[in-house]
C-alpha cells in the first residue's frame, strides 16, 4: 500500500485522483479515492463512505500496526534493527569456522556482511520508488516490482515464514532458556529446585509474558522493547567472548575435520552447511522497510537519508558482536562447538560451567530469554498487521481493541501450538532458510531495484545487482540441496509433540 503525495503550487487548490493499484497480498486490487491537498494527503470523507468497499488508502494504513505512527525516530529505527539483526543464530558462527577454516570463515563472514549491507541499502532505496509513494511491507514492494501474480508468488511465503516461522523458533529457544536459568538459580535440595517444568510449560510460559507485552498497538510503541533486546544481544554476546578469551583456549582443541569428511559430498555437505550459517545470521530484512515506514516523510523531505544513517549506526555495531564471536569462541573451543542448537554457549557452560560464576552464567541465560521475548514482538508485527489488514479492509474501520488482542491471542496460541508439535523446528533452519531467507536477503533487492530503477542494460550497477541477484540463487539452491543431503545423511530426530 502506498501513500501518494503530489505537490501543488497553489495550496488553496484541491483534487481529487483515482488510483488503480494492487492491494496487499489478501485482497484483490481495489479502487482507492483520495484528495490531494498542497502537499499533504488526506482522505476524502464522502469518498470513504459513498461506495461500497474498503476505505482509502491512506486511511487504512493509518489504522494498521506498522504504519499507524509514523513519528519514528533515529534512535528508534536503531534499536528495531539492532534487535531485529543480532539473534540466537550467532552462536553457531565458531562452528562454522571449523569446515572453512580461520581465512575462508574470515572472508566468507566478510563477504555476508557487506553482501547484506548492500541489499539493506537497495531497499532503503525502493522505500520510495516514485516521489510520493511509500513502500511500507516487503510484499507490497514485491507487487510493484514482479507484478501482482510474481510478486505474491516470490514473497509471501518468505515474508510470513520469517514472521511466523522465527517467532516459533524464538518461543523453543526462550523457552529452553528459561528451563536453564531457573536450573542454575534453583540448585537441588532448594525449595524450588524440586519442581521441574516439563517443556511445554515452559514454551507456555514464554509464549504467555511475549502476548502480555505484545499488547503494544504498533511498531514504533515497541522502540523501548526494541531497545532492551538490542542491550540484551550485545550483552550476552559480548559476554560469552570476552569470557572465552579471558580464560584461554580449552586442552585438546582441534581446528580441521577429519580427512574422510573433506571430499565428496560429505566434504559439500559440510562447506554448504557453514556458508548457511554464516548467511542465516544476517537477517531482519523482512523488517526493513516496515522499520523505515516508522519514520516521517513528505513531498520535500524523504526519510531515507535519517533511515540509512540508522543502518550505518546499526551496522557498525553489528559487526562488533558478530566478528568477534565468530573468530574467539572459534579460537578458545574449535571443534567442540556443535552446528545446532545454541553452539557457542552449550560448549561455554559445559566447559566453563565450574570455572564461571554462576550469576555470571545465569545472566547470560537471562539475557538470551530477554532477547528472545523482544524479537518476538518485532518479528511478530507483520503477522499482526496481516491480521488487523483482514478484518479492517472487510469492515471498513479501525480494528477495536477487544479485537485486536484476540488476534494477538491467536496468532500467539498457534505459534506456541507449532513450537509444541515441531520442538525440532531449529534442525530445518537451513532447508527452509535456504528457501526464504537467502534470497529475501541476498538476491530480491538486486533484482527488485533493476525492474524498479531500471537502469541502462550492461551498465555497471545493471551488471552489478544482475550478477548478485542471479549468485544469491544459485546458492540458495545450492544450501537448499545441501540441507536435503544432511538430512538425508544424518537422518532428524523428529521428537513431536515433545519439547
Amino acid at each position: 500500500m502506498g501513500e501518494v503525495v503530489v505537490p501543488i503550487e497553489d495550496d488553496d487548490s484541491t483534487q481529487v485522483f483515482s488510483l488503480y493499484s494492487p492491494a496487499p497480498p489478501t485482497t484483490t486490487p481495489v479502487l482507492e479515492i483520495i484528495t490531494v491537498k498542497s502537499t499533504s494527503v488526506k482522505d476524502t470523507p464522502a469518498a470513504a463512505h459513498a461506495a461500497p468497499g474498503p476505505p482509502g488508502v491512506v486511511e487504512l494504513e493509518s489504522w494498521l500496526p506498522l504504519t499507524e505512527s509514523r513519528n519514528g525516530t533515529t534512535f528508534s529505527a536503531v534499536s528495531h534493527l539492532l534487535c531485529s539483526g543480532i539473534g540466537v543464530q550467532a552462536l553457531l558462527l565458531p562452528a562454522a569456522f571449523l569446515s572453512l577454516g580461520w581465512a575462508w570463515g574470515i572472508i566468507c563472514l566478510s563477504i555476508a556482511y557487506t553482501w547484506q549491507l548492500y541489499t539493506t541499502w537497495l531497499l532503503v532505496d525502493l522505500h520510495e520508488p516514485v516521489p510520493g509513494t511509500r513502500c511500507s511491507r516487503f510484499v507490497r514492494l514485491s507487487i510493484i516490482a514482479f507484478g501482482k501474480k510474481l510478486g505474491k508468488l516470490l514473497a509471501i511465503f518468505p515474508v510470513m515464514y520469517l514472521s511466523g516461522g522465527s517467532c516459533v523458533t524464538l518461543i523453543i529457544t526462550g523457552g529452553n532458556s528459561m528451563k536453564q536459568f531457573f536450573n542454575i538459580i534453583c540448585e537441588e535440595g532448594t525449595m524450588c529446585g524440586s519442581k521441574s517444568l516439563s517443556g511445554t510449560h515452559w514454551f507456555l510460559i514464554f509464549t504467555c509474558v511475549s502476548l502480555i507485552i505484545g499488547q503494544f498497538p504498533n511498531l514504533n510503541s515497541i522502540a523501548r522493547v526494541s531497545l532492551t533486546g538490542a542491550i540484551a544481544s550485545i550483552g550476552y554476546i559480548t559476554t560469552i567472548w570476552t569470557l572465552s578469551i579471558s580464560k584461554g583456549r580449552t586442552n585438546g582443541v582441534s581446528y580441521g575435520i577429519p580427512e574422510a569428511e573433506k571430499t565428496g559430498m560429505a566434504g559439500f555437505g559440510n562447506i554448504s552447511n557453514a556458508i548457511g550459517i554464516i548467511m542465516l545470521v544476517f537477517r531482519g530484512h523482512n523488517l526493513i522497510l516496515e522499520i523505515q515506514g516508522t519514520l516521517s516523510s513528505d513531498s520535500k523531505r524523504s526519510c531515507r537519508k535519517s533511515m540509512w544513517r540508522s543502518v550505518m549506526i546499526s551496522y557498525i555495531v553489528i559487526p562488533m558482536c558478530l566478528f568477534p564471536l565468530a573468530v574467539v569462541g572459534f579460537w578458545a573451543y574449535g571443534n567442540k562447538i556443535p552446528a545446532k542448537g545454541l553452539g557457542i554457549l552449550t560448549t561455554f557452560s559445559q566447559l566453563r560451567g565450574r570455572d564461571t560464576s554462576k550469576f555470571v552464567i545465569g545472566l547470560i541465560y537471562l539475557w538470551l530469554t530477554i532477547s528472545c521475548i523482544t524479537s518476538y514482538q518485532i518479528y511478530a508485527m507483520p503477522a499482526f498487521d496481516n491480521l488487523e489488514f483482514v478484518y479492517a479492509n472487510s469492515k471498513r474501520r479501525r480494528c477495536p481493541g477487544w479485537v485486536r488482542v484476540g488476534l494477538r491471542l491467536f496468532f500467539g496460541g498457534l505459534t506456541f501450538f507449532i513450537a509444541v508439535a515441531f520442538p525440532f523446528l531449529g534442525s530445518l533452519a537451513p532447508l527452509i532458510g535456504g528457501m526464504t531467507v537467502l534470497p529475501l536477503t541476498f538476491a530480491y533487492p538486486c533484482f527488485m531495484w533493476i525492474s524498479i530503477r531500471k537502469p541502462r542494460p550492461k551498465s555497471g550497477m545493471w551488471c552489478l545487482n544482475l550478477g548478485l541477484g542471479c549468485f544469491g540463487v544459485i546458492l540458495s539452491i545450492v544450501l537448499i540441496v545441501a540441507a536435503v543431503w544432511n538430512l538425508a545423511d544424518q537422518g532428524l530426530d523428529a521428537n513431536f509433540f515433545s519439547p
